[in-house]
């Protein structure tokens, strides 16, 4: 049997080696994954593809308004908004240098939904330009739908989904024409800030 002295040295050796496992045990807990670690690549990729397409929906949209209908410069309509009641959708969580995964797929979700709704009450705008905003609007739903099912991937989806609040009402052509330049407009902003924190999360 061990003399006692003998015992306290290697007691001391197990207790210090026992610490210093929990410190880094703690240490390890308490530091959060980098976030591109969370979501698959092929995801991101997909997104990146994504907002590309719908902005270039959105362009074609702006463009073919302004060639049929002269209205050219959505700063010049920017006065109509608040009289339209457009709303804006924010995305402050996907900023890099803040960003917070949850939050802002959560935000880009939400954002999509609203602009789904958005493009809706654009509806009747005028036949010619019927094709490109039902594409636009596909296109945007498909994207809404892609993070949703990440985000129940992560267990991250609330338990209901959202609903649409009141949207604006377009009483007249013009109204509804100035409308699509203004959402269209809007939508590749969201989708600029968006396209910045997607690209963030997918580098290596």
């Amino acid at each position: 049997m061990a003399e006692p002295s003998a015992q306290s040295p290697m007691k001391l050796m197990v207790l210090q080696l026992l610490l210093w496992h929990s410190a880094l045990w703690t240490v390890h807990e308490a530091t959060p994954l980098g976030p591109a670690r969370s979501l698959p690549q092929s995801f991101l990729l997909k997104c990146l593809e994504q907002v590309r397409k719908i902005q270039a929906d959105g362009a074609e949209l702006q463009e073919r308004l302004c060639a049929a209908h002269k209205l050219c410069h959505p700063e010049e309509l920017m006065l109509l908004r608040h009289s339209l009641g457009i709303p804006q959708a924010p995305l402050s969580s996907c900023s890099s240098q803040s960003l917070q995964l949850t939050s802002c797929l959560n935000q880009l979700h939400g954002g999509l939904f609203l602009y789904q709704g958005l493009l809706q009450a654009l509806a009747g705008i005028s036949p010619e330009l019927a094709p490109t905003l039902d594409t636009l609007q596909l296109d945007v739903t498909d994207f809404a739908t892609n993070i949703w099912l990440q985000m129940e991937d992560l267990g991250a989806a609330p338990a209901v989904q959202p609903t649409q609040g009141a949207m604006p009402t377009f009483t007249s052509a013009f109204q509804r024409r100035a409308g699509g330049v203004l959402v269209a407009s809007q939508l590749h902003r969201f989708l600029e800030l968006a396209y910045r924190g997607l690209r963030y999360l997918a580098e290596p």
